[in-house]
């Protein structure tokens, strides 16, 4: 009987870096450790920021890593009748309220905040209902004043008050799309994913999502958080920071240094052995009490 779920799922903006390698590595290999499922979904909900071709580009790269997973690709697009229904489902509960509050109009309020994440903390202006002459723009979730607490595998305990941290946080944008929170939580229960191996930079999202979860009568999944690959600047690697993409006929040297990353230490000479030597060492060896209990970690020149 499999009793672990793993999953990757990056988001089609553009082609995959070192920092996404780490964490498709990190999710990958645990997947296998503990004999379980591997899936892959591309997170495209948001599709203004999605590139076309990128998609087919992150499954060749993929490929060319050596990586294998399990089942059909989810693409997140195809799903949007799910999250509407789920919204709606929140509607009827009086979970989640309409809000006419646009982005200048919560950066002028005078309980103006950034949450952890650098999101904007929500002061609650539509939680009792629209303002006069105001038109709903998006849909927010109520927020609880109560920790969200949870023992991350890497991090350790994490705890967050998302009523004093967060506010109500959005479910429905104001553009139309459906916000990040709900449709990973939904995909989540989808695929039956028990296990999350993620970077750092999502650590912050995890209680929101564990809020959700406990609301829809979804099961809490268990979640490990990677260091997320900074450059120089201390900038996460990313499309906006320039990081340079993989190489695909390269991926020993990479995958190589997603191991050392991640506090494996794997011999000097596998750097320039084969790719199936490579992850024949990884998957006997691949330890998660060794990934470092850091949330960020500078890439070695």
């Amino acid at each position: 009987m499999i009793s672990y779920t793993g999953r990757f799922a990056p988001s089609p903006t553009g082609p995959l870096h070192f920092g996404s390698l780490v964490a498709a590595v990190g999710s990958f290999l645990e997947a296998r450790h503990q004999r379980g499922i591997w899936r892959l979904r591309m997170e495209d909900v948001d599709r203004p920021r999605c590139k076309t071709g990128a998609a087919d580009e992150i499954l060749q790269t993929l490929t060319a890593f050596g990586f294998e997973w399990d089942g059909p690709v989810q693409n997140q697009s195809s799903r949007v009748d799910q999250y509407r229904a789920t919204l709606e489902s929140l509607r009827l509960q009086d979970l989640a309220f309409p809000c006419a509050c646009t982005r200048r109009e919560l950066a002028d309020s005078r309980l103006a905040e950034l949450a952890g994440d650098g999101a904007q903390i929500y002061p609650g202006t539509c939680r009792q209902g629209l303002p006069a002459g105001k038109v709903a723009r998006s849909w927010r979730l109520r927020a609880v004043d109560e920790s969200i607490a949870f023992d991350d595998a890497v991090q350790g305990r994490v705890a967050q008050n998302l009523a004093h941290e967060v506010g109500d946080f959005v479910l429905l944008r104001a553009d139309g799309l459906f916000a990040y929170q709900l449709a990973v939580v939904v995909d989540d229960a989808e695929q039956e994913i028990t296990h999350v191996v993620r970077g750092a930079d999502l650590l912050e999202s995890t209680p929101r999502q564990i809020f959700l979860q406990r609301l829809l009568g979804l099961s809490t999944l268990q979640y490990a958080h990677l260091p997320v690959a900074v450059n120089a600047a201390r900038e996460k690697l990313s499309k906006q920071t320039c990081a340079a993409p993989l190489d695909n006929t390269k991926p020993q040297p990479a995958l190589w240094n997603a191991l050392v990353f991640l506090g494996q230490s794997p011999p000097v000479e596998l750097r320039r052995a084969g790719l199936a030597d490579v992850w024949q060492w990884a998957h006997a060896h691949w330890d998660m009490a060794r990934v470092p209990r850091q949330q960020s970690l500078p890439v070695a020149e």
